[in-house]
């Protein structure tokens, strides 16, 4: 696949969850950026560098360093709701082509620049600050229904990201769980937890979470 654009958040207000300021504003950059594991989830940090996220409880450290999205998947939210979709718009780092990143499979492996190893940990899971970002009526009930989140990924090797660089499916594992299958399992379709909570590529905690929800 290739990468068409790296993005990087810019500070905001967030109204949305009550809190300082979200990240999820991200703008293409040029040149590469350095990808590196940022560790634990809680000081809002990503694997991108120059970006973070702001409700550092629920987003960022180790398994959703990277968040990616397909063009091909902005073609087909853009056709649903009669809106143009550009690069970073759901805030993800990656906006990427020629590749269904939703079939993407738990554990799956890309390698990219500079020796960069990157891993599928699960799915983007809808917020409140998703749905105000986007600000369209319904938003949260067509994102849903429609099973297109995008992969959170976390980074095995460091490297570096640019707008027209290449990644390649390296690895994929003998399950046939989907980043979209996490999602639906995780949006409520409770006859695909237990498939989804017992492969052993989750990231850690997750399969308690699922069982929980």
């Amino acid at each position: 696949m290739k990468i068409l654009s790296v993005n990087v958040g810019r500070p905001r207000a967030n109204p949305w969850k009550g809190l300082a300021a979200t990240y999820i504003d991200k703008r293409p950059v040029e040149g590469p950026v350095a990808v590196t594991s940022p560790g634990p989830k809680g000081d809002g940090s990503v694997g991108l560098a120059g970006d973070r996220v702001g409700d550092v409880q629920n987003h960022g450290g180790t398994d959703q360093a990277v968040y990616v999205y397909g063009t091909e998947d902005y073609a087909h939210f853009g056709a649903l709701v009669g809106r143009e979709f550009g690069p970073g718009a759901f805030g993800e780092n990656l906006t990427t082509s020629g590749y269904d990143v939703n079939a993407a499979l738990i554990g799956e492996r890309w390698a990219g620049p500079g020796g960069l190893v990157l891993q599928v940990t699960g799915a983007r899971v809808p917020c409140g600050t998703f749905r105000g970002w986007i600000d369209e009526r319904g938003w949260l009930k067509t994102f849903t229904r429609e099973a297109r989140p995008g992969p959170y990924m976390r980074v095995v090797e460091p490297g570096h990201v640019e707008a027209g660089a290449e990644l390649e499916v390296v690895h994929r594992p003998d399950h046939g769980v989907t980043a979209a299958m996490f999602f639906r399992a995780a949006m409520g379709e409770r006859d695909l937890v237990e498939e989804v909570a017992s492969i052993p590529d989750l990231a850690p905690g997750d399969a308690a979470w699922l069982r929980s929800r």
